[in-house]
């Protein structure tokens, strides 16, 4: 199950946000994954609730979104939306196409709180709770 192993790279990437941000704890995590990603939403939520233990995203809150298949044809230039397993241009048929999202894995946002301590040597920064905008491929 390589669900486990994105967990892994993805709290990995939350604590080093977190700890950036001198959070206190990980509220929500918000992550998008593409049709074609290779990444079964389902054992995602089941590898989470296992690798989170012990991490200050110990009580988060996963959240998935689902992103679809767009393609630019190499005939037409035009970019458009398909299906998963239609990849041929909608415009001009062609089935020359470049997949230009779709197959994403990314971390789109993070909840945080910090605690008072933290939050009053950090005067210029945003008070509780934080939220990451972030936008990296897992």
């Amino acid at each position: 199950m390589h669900e486990l192993a994105i967990c892994q790279a993805l709290l990995d990437e939350v604590e080093r946000v977190a700890r950036r941000e001198r959070a206190e704890r990980v509220m929500t995590i918000v992550v998008r994954i593409g049709a074609l990603a290779g990444v079964e939403p389902e054992l995602l939520r089941s590898a989470f609730s296992i690798a989170r233990a012990g991490t200050l995203a110990a009580d988060a809150e996963l959240n998935l979104e689902s992103t679809g298949v767009r393609v630019e044809c190499l005939g037409c230039g035009e970019e458009s939306a398909v299906a998963v397993n239609a990849l041929a241009c909608p415009i001009c048929g062609n089935w020359r196409t470049r997949v230009v999202s779709g197959e994403d894995l990314i971390l789109a946002s993070i909840a945080l709180t910090r605690d008072a301590a933290a939050e009053s040597r950090a005067e210029a920064e945003p008070s509780t709770p934080v939220r990451s905008e972030a936008s990296q491929h897992v």
